[in-house]
Order: structure tokens, then C-alpha cells, then sequence
């Protein structure tokens, strides 16, 4: 006790306290938030400098808290079967300003963004649609499709021409690939899609040469649900699936999405099998475009999306709903909310509906005879 109260001693004695039981234990802190924080903001694609917890924004919080959430909350996926291709475009590095909070000076950083171009497809005889889309692969060589020949060049998967089959499928320019005469796209033009179709005086549709942007597709009129005015049919009736497998569902279609994890900003459709077998996953800017992309691609492996389910990081809004009935998709899972007519479009024509599709809960609006396990 009396080293404890000496002038000299003392005084070092309880410098040590302070030191170990309090200045380290606070830089502990500090260094951990800011590795926190340093984490999240590559997770967004933006660095930009350790700052602590008390000035991360809002949109770096929520994008943290859903990945953490997700990791916490859903199994860890088995290497998927339909492979994840490298990730050659669909980013881009900007510069930007980051203001912290309204006390700070703001810091000059590079941010990732998703990226947006335009898709020219020019159906000849029909007219030409402009798609607002994000490409993820180079296209450098030719491309092309015919019923006879199969695809046609060196890309396995050619996105520009699984978009253009996806999109002429979902929007009712043709009803199969028997309807394409041929289907391409050149090097020298890569933002253009050349369709040609059998009979183009039979395609019915009041839009053409039309733009269409990342945030709506070709909207149906509400008419359908009065008289069909568009002549769609009712889904069939043959997939059964568990609700347990929707985190397994929703797991893999994150394990697709290399553009989220770099920018926070676009969108993924999978398409899965009765089996449960996820086919194929693509990733936009425009959830329409992301499921145009995921139909070509399987329409390119087996010819045809029906019979089978979708997984969608978007809500559920009637085009998206109008995309399913007329490939003949028979459910759909979505992380987010439905829409009124998304619902009575759904039920009308036969399409399951799930909404809020997290951890293990969801939401059933339509058919739920198609969700095994379900007590009813």
C-alpha cells in the first residue's frame, strides 16, 4: 500500500491501470469500428476511410445489416450447377464526394456503380425496342440462333441474345422458338440485336419502336383481367414445391449476384427446375431485364422456362407477373412485396405468388397448392 501511495512509484503504478484498463480496451474499439465500417464500404464497392460508427450512412447500414442478416439467417449453398460465369463488365469506377455527417468536410473517393447501356432489338417487320439494360460479358465475337443450327458462335452464353429471346418470349412477339427465323448480332454493332421471325404480320402489339427504360417493362393494360384482352393462358399445374427449399433457392441466386456485391444496385432473377435445380441466374440494372435474361438462357439450353419456378430479388409488379404467364413460369419468389394486380393477375391466370421470401418465413397470395408443406 505504501508503494501504491509513493510520489515516484505511485505514479507509474497507476499509469499502468489507466493505460491497460482503459486507453486500450478504447483503441480496441475505435480499430474495430473502423474495420466495420472499412468492410462494409468495399461490400458497396465505395472506400472511403475509417470513420467509426456514429458516421456511416444509411445506405452502407442497411446494405451491412441485410448481408449479415442474410449470412446469419439462410444455409450455405452448394457449389451451383449452373456455374457462376467471370465478371467481365457491368462496373464502373466513378468519382464522387462522401459527406460522412452534416459536421464533416467531405473526401473525395472512387465509388462502383452498376453500369447502364442501350440495347437496340430491331425485329424485322414488327419495329425496333430499345432496352436500358447492364451488360456483364464483352461481346467481341458474332452471334447468332436458328432453330436448325442452335447458337451460332464462340460465347456460351451470349447475353445480348439471351436478353433479345428472353424479352421477344416474355413480351408476346413469339410465343416459341419455332417462331424465330433467326436471331444475331454483330461485332461491328453490338448494341443491336437483329430479329427475324417466320411471320412477323401475326405478332400483335401495340408498342413498338419504343424505348424502354430500366425501371418498367411493356405494361399490360388492366383489361386482361376483364377480358383477356391479351389472350393469355392459364398456367399449368405440375411444380411442387417445398417451402423448405426457399432459403436454399434464395441462397444461390445470391451467389450469382458479383454486380450487387460490388455496387448495391441491380437487380437477379434465378430460374430453378421441379427439382429444385437452379438453371440459370442473371443480374441487371432493370429487374425485367434481369429475367429476360435468365429465360433466354435457359430457352437456349432446353428450349423452354415452363413448367418451372423463378427466384427474384425485386418485387412483384404485374409486368413481372404478365413475363410469367406467358412463358409458362409457374411460381415465383420474391424477396419483396407484391403488387394489388400483380395478385389478381396472378390468380386469374394461375401463377403462384410469394412475397417477403426471408429465412424461413414467406408470404403466399396466390396457389398455394404448389407450396408443399403448407398446413391449409
Amino acid at each position: 500500500m505504501e508503494l501504491l501511495l509513493h510520489p515516484m512509484y505511485g505514479k507509474w503504478f497507476w499509469g499502468l491501470v489507466i493505460a491497460v484498463g482503459i486507453i486500450l480496451p478504447a483503441l480496441a474499439l475505435w480499430a474495430g469500428t473502423g474495420q466495420r465500417h472499412r468492410g462494409c464500404c468495399l461490400r458497396s464497392g465505395c472506400y472511403r476511410g475509417v470513420y467509426g460508427l456514429a458516421n456511416i450512412d444509411i445506405q452502407d447500414r442497411r446494405l451491412r445489416a441485410y448481408n449479415d442478416h442474410e449470412s446469419r439467417s439462410t444455409p450455405q449453398a452448394h457449389k451451383p450447377s449452373w456455374g457462376i460465369p467471370a465478371l467481365k463488365k457491368g462496373v464502373v469506377d466513378v468519382d464522387a464526394l462522401f459527406i460522412p455527417n452534416t459536421d464533416a468536410a467531405s473526401e473525395a473517393f472512387q465509388c462502383r456503380v452498376v453500369e447502364e447501356d442501350a440495347l437496340t432489338l430491331n425485329v424485322q417487320g414488327v419495329g425496333h425496342y430499345t432496352l436500358m439494360w447492364t451488360p456483364t460479358v464483352n461481346n467481341t465475337t458474332a452471334q447468332g440462333y436458328t432453330l436448325e443450327d442452335g447458337l451460332l458462335g464462340d460465347e456460351e452464353q451470349p447475353e445480348g441474345l439471351c436478353l433479345a429471346m428472353g424479352f421477344a418470349l416474355s413480351e408476346g412477339l413469339i410465343e416459341s422458338l419455332a417462331d424465330i427465323k433467326s436471331l444475331s448480332v454483330c461485332p461491328d454493332d453490338p448494341k443491336v440485336v437483329q430479329l427475324q421471325l417466320h411471320q412477323p404480320e401475326r405478332v400483335k402489339t401495340d408498342r413498338r419502336n419504343v424505348v424502354i427504360n430500366s425501371s418498367c417493362g411493356i405494361c399490360g393494360p388492366r383489361e386482361i383481367l376483364e377480358d383477356n384482352a391479351l389472350n393469355l393462358p392459364t398456367v399449368a399445374d405440375t411444380l411442387r414445391v417445398s417451402h423448405g427449399q426457399f432459403a436454399q433457392l434464395m441462397a444461390q441466386m445470391r451467389e450469382g449476384q458479383q454486380i450487387f456485391e460490388l455496387t448495391g444496385g441491380s437487380h437477379a432473377a434465378a430460374i430453378f427446375d421441379p427439382s429444385g435445380q437452379v438453371l440459370a441466374v442473371a443480374e441487371d440494372l432493370g429487374r425485367h431485364n434481369a429475367l429476360d435474361k435468365a429465360i433466354g438462357m435457359v430457352l437456349l439450353q432446353r428450349g423452354s422456362v415452363a413448367g418451372c419456378g423463378v427466384v427474384l430479388s425485386s418485387r412483384l409488379s404485374l409486368e413481372m407477373v404478365l413475363k410469367a404467364v406467358r412463358t409458362g413460369l409457374q411460381m415465383m419468389l420474391a424477396v419483396s412485396a407484391p403488387t394489388s394486380l400483380a395478385i389478381e393477375v396472378a390468380d386469374k391466370f394461375g401463377v403462384t405468388l410469394c412475397g417477403f421470401v426471408r429465412e424461413r418465413r414467406a408470404t403466399v397470395y396466390t396457389h398455394p397448392q404448389r407450396v408443399l408443406g403448407v398446413n391449409r
